[in-house]
C-alpha cells in the first residue's frame, strides 16, 4: 500500500509514468505526504473496502453480504437458511447470576469455537482447491 496512490494528486503516480493532477515542482515518487502511506496508518482495515465504492459500486452492506454467501456457500448451507433475527433473545444478565459461567469458562469455550472454526474452514478450502489434507493432525505438523 506504500508505493500505491492514494489520490489524484499522489506523488506515487510517477512510478506509473502517469503524471499527477495539479503536479508541482519537487513531487517524486514515495514522498506523498497524504494520511494513507504514513506507517501508522499502513494497512488500516476497511479503507480499501471503505473507498471501493467508488469502482465497484458496493456498499459495505453489499461487501459483508458477499462475505456471509461465501462463507455460507463454503460451508455447504443455503443463504436463505437462518435469516429470522428474532430467533434469540438478547438480555442483560445480572452479576452473579448461577447459570452463567466464569469469565475464563467462557474465553476458553470462545477460543475452541474459533480454532474449531478455522479448520473447517481450511478443510472446505482444501477440498475446494483439490489438495490432500491429513489424516490426523500430528501428521500435518510433522510435515
Amino acid at each position: 500500500m506504500r508505493y500505491e496512490p492514494c489520490s489524484p494528486t499522489c506523488s506515487n503516480w510517477l512510478r506509473y509514468g502517469v503524471q499527477p493532477k495539479n503536479a508541482k515542482q519537487g513531487q517524486a515518487p514515495g514522498r506523498c505526504r497524504g494520511k494513507a502511506h504514513k506507517p501508522e496508518h499502513l494497512g488500516y482495515a476497511g479503507r480499501r473496502v471503505t473507498v471501493s465504492r467508488k469502482w465497484s459500486n458496493k456498499t459495505l452492506t453489499d461487501h459483508r453480504a458477499d462475505r456471509r454467501a461465501w462463507a455460507l456457500e463454503a460451508l455447504g448451507l443455503s443463504a436463505t437458511e437462518n435469516t429470522d433475527r428474532d430467533r434469540y433473545t438478547w438480555r442483560p444478565i445480572p452479576p452473579g447470576d448461577p447459570d452463567l459461567p466464569p469469565l475464563g469458562q467462557r474465553l476458553l469455550a470462545e477460543i475452541a469455537n474459533r480454532q474449531r472454526w478455522r479448520e473447517l474452514m481450511a478443510e472446505h478450502q482444501a477440498r475446494a482447491d483439490g489438495t490432500d489434507l491429513p489424516a490426523t493432525r500430528d501428521q500435518e505438523v510433522a510435515a
